[in-house]
């Protein structure tokens, strides 16, 4: 028997035998999992709407699957070799539901996600529910940031660390802190994000392609900053969408899409209205936007948010 771990390589995936795993928006991984009788596999961070054929490969061949996500699934399969646990609630994320499976057993790490997927006041509830202090959440909120940061990359060449070599790095904690005190890997990423997000910060500040819409450089620092950026800038325009576009070295664009909480249409619904589109209620993205569908995207995001 095989054990399988897919997960996306952010800190959400990460936080949540042989790993499968890439870069964030390497979301389809089932694929490469062969599978056969007796073999189970552990799914976290990565949308069953975009894994369903292989995941039913996977049943159909005798594995047994445990599938913990946050992202749009539609009607999961009925299968008895199949545990689902999705929840696409905008106040959650994987980390977070299999915090709640395993009862809390290791709530610190839940909390780094949690702050990762910028879901920061359940984080804050969390760490204080687990007796944290101000600097010890800090300290957790700056690697949960870092974490989801590196897996922002169009190939595995533009991270700073594999998500795999990552996930072996930090598998020994059972507490976050530890692994911020007693490895160097942290200190790497720290440094990295902050020279990252000082050149987004001065693109981001120079204006936009459109208001609401902010197009990145061919850079691969631009790649990597994109989904925190993303992020950083939704908390400094509270009730407005926010899309950031990201060109990739092979022609078009990545594109980072945040919608408020009350919105009518979710960044799931708008983003999953292009071939590559998908994500959460508040949070989404588009892995390949054509430079020819610039225009229509365009278009579509002023119509559904009310951008002028």
């Amino acid at each position: 028997m095989t054990c399988y771990y897919a997960f996306n390589g952010d800190a959400d995936g990460l936080c949540a035998a042989t790993l499968v795993t890439g870069v964030k928006r390497d979301i389809t991984l089932l694929r490469r999992i062969p599978g056969q009788g007796g073999d189970a596999v552990t799914v976290l961070d990565v949308s069953l709407h975009k894994n369903r054929e292989d995941l039913l490969r996977l049943l159909e061949a005798g594995a047994s699957v445990r599938y913990f996500d946050h992202h749009y699934a539609g009607t999961p399969p009925w299968h008895s070799l199949l545990e689902v646990h999705i929840d696409e609630a905008a106040d959650v994320c994987t980390s977070i539901l299999v915090d709640r499976h395993i009862g809390g057993r290791y709530r610190a790490w839940a909390v780094v996600a949690a702050f990762g997927d910028n879901l920061t006041e359940p984080a804050r509830a969390m760490a204080l529910q687990a007796g944290l202090n101000a600097q010890a959440t800090a300290a957790l909120e700056k690697l949960g940031i870092c974490l989801n940061y590196n897996a922002y990359g169009e190939s595995l060449e533009d991270l700073h660390c594999h998500p795999a070599e990552l996930a072996d790095l930090m598998m020994p904690f059972r507490d976050p802190a530890s692994f911020i005190e007693q490895t160097e890997i942290c200190a790497k990423l720290d440094a990295g994000y902050n020279e990252d997000m000082a050149n987004a910060r001065r693109v981001a500040t120079r204006g936009s392609y459109r208001e609401g819409i902010i197009v990145l450089p061919n850079e691969p620092w631009a790649r990597r900053a994109i989904g925190v950026l993303t992020n950083e800038l939704v908390q400094d325009r509270p009730g407005a969408a926010l899309a950031i576009l990201s060109p990739k070295a092979s022609g078009g664009f990545t594109v980072s899409v945040r919608v408020p909480a009350e919105s009518a249409v979710s960044a799931a619904e708008f983003c999953g209205g292009f071939e590559t589109g998908g994500g959460r209620k508040s949070a989404g993205g588009i892995n390949y936007l054509p430079e020819a569908d610039l225009d229509r995207f365009t278009a579509r995001f002023e119509a559904r948010f009310g951008t002028r």
